[in-house]
């Protein structure tokens, strides 16, 4: 067994979320050291059953955001299931969920109903949308929030048809966002004994992330120009080629750009350019970024590498997922993990990347079966070996 020395240990968390950004923020709460109990219906997280299948029930994206997380099974339609989270409710420090506000009533999860059990808890809501504002009570995942938010524009200028993202951005960043909420909360009950509610809303929260560097001239009152970070937008951020293969550089100073141009005598043709100064540099960075790709092209990849290490530019080749397990920054520093699985067997999945000197975070545990901790979590809870056989009986909870 791994000693938790994580700085939330002691720390216990009610973790009623399913699919994606739930999942991210409580993980990275147990990565942290909180105990974290993962109450999932008798079918089971929806995410159990996307991605690559590893085993029953245990899937590639499930395995990556539900470790350190015991995880147990309830009928929460029920009395006696309900009596089961009351009883993990009263014994609390958080619960988490993301459960559309207007069902929180009929199963006892409302705010009013959770503070009346432990006053001390902490409740925090994932919801699609902000519920002050009229899309409250409307479903909401990444697609439909990439659409929404932006993101898709943003992606598609240029292109034929829209597209996503080809990774679920908005569960991702906000599940990040979600944990930071939970462990200010934390800090503000630890200083003044007060707990409070807390909403993260999808879809404000990924316009927020989304338009970050976009603002341009929507940032003015009234508009002065078009919104939208140019360099990105124009083609200005670009990968270079080179004779055998394209790669990625970003020269950041004066100097930097002056002995890239060096490379293949143009030592004139920069300066006529600007790339002495910064916001010269901005505003004719599409003949500049297309002048520089014809002096990489002469150029291998490996020599590339060579100039920017010499002159400290940001390089980088371009990586598969494949080539990410070869890669030697990430072989050295062992962030891909190997281990055995209960019942996938032989696995490989990123460990935590936050480090702590005095601590030190762990993996404790692989995320379980559909309900492989109901029983010892109930155990725990005082409920005896009869109490527990007659509630798996019945079809309450799954052991």
């Amino acid at each position: 067994m791994i000693e938790n020395k994580g700085p939330l240990s002691g720390i216990t968390v009610i973790d009623l979320t399913t699919e994606v950004l739930g999942p991210v923020g409580t993980q990275l709460l147990g990565d942290f050291g909180a105990e974290v109990i993962k109450i999932e219906s008798l079918a089971g997280d929806p995410q159990r059953k996307n991605g690559f299948i590893l085993a029953e029930g245990i899937t590639s994206i499930y395995l990556s955001i539900n470790r350190n997380k015991k995880s147990i099974s309830i009928d929460l339609k029920t009395d006696d299931g309900k009596k089961v989270l009351q009883a993990l409710i009263s014994k609390a420090d958080v619960i988490i969920h993301n459960i559309r506000m207007k069902s929180t009533e009929r199963i006892g999860i409302d705010y009013e109903s959770i503070k009346k059990i432990n006053p001390k808890i902490i409740y925090c809501v994932a919801t699609g949308f902000d519920q002050d504002g009229p899309n409250k009570d409307q479903p909401a995942f990444d697609d439909i929030i990439q659409a929404g938010c932006g993101a898709v524009h943003l992606n598609s200028i240029g292109k034929e048809t829209p597209e996503f993202l080809p990774t679920v951005i908005g569960d991702k960043s906000v599940g990040l966002l979600l944990s930071n909420a939970v462990i200010a909360a934390l800090f503000y009950r630890e200083r003044t004994g007060v707990s409070q509610f807390i909403e993260i809303p999808l879809y404000e929260s990924t316009v927020a992330f989304t338009m970050l560097e976009h603002m341009g001239g929507m940032t003015t009152v009234p508009q002065s120009g078009e919104s939208g970070y140019l360099r990105i937008l124009d083609k200005g951020r670009k990968l270079y080629p080179t004779k055998n293969g394209y790669f990625a550089m970003l020269p950041y100073t004066s100097e930097q750009w002056s002995k890239l141009f060096e490379i293949d005598d143009k030592v004139q043709l920069g300066s006529e350019l600007g790339i002495a100064d910064r916001l010269t540099r901005n505003l004719n960075f599409s003949v500049i970024y297309s002048e520089m790709s014809k002096i990489t092209a002469k150029q291998t990849l490996d020599q590339m590498q060579e100039i920017c290490f010499k002159f400290d530019i940001p390089f980088s080749r371009i990586n598969s997922p494949e080539q990410l397990l070869i890669d030697n920054q990430l072989k050295e520093v062992k962030l891909f993990v190997e281990d055995v699985h209960p019942t996938a067997g032989h696995i490989r999945y990123i460990r935590p990347t936050a480090k702590f000197s005095e601590t030190p975070v762990s993996v404790r545990s692989l995320a379980s079966q559909l309900g492989g901790d109901t029983k010892q979590v109930l155990i725990d809870l005082g409920y005896t070996e009869v109490e527990i056989n007659s509630l798996s009986i019945r079809g309450i909870i799954k052991t």
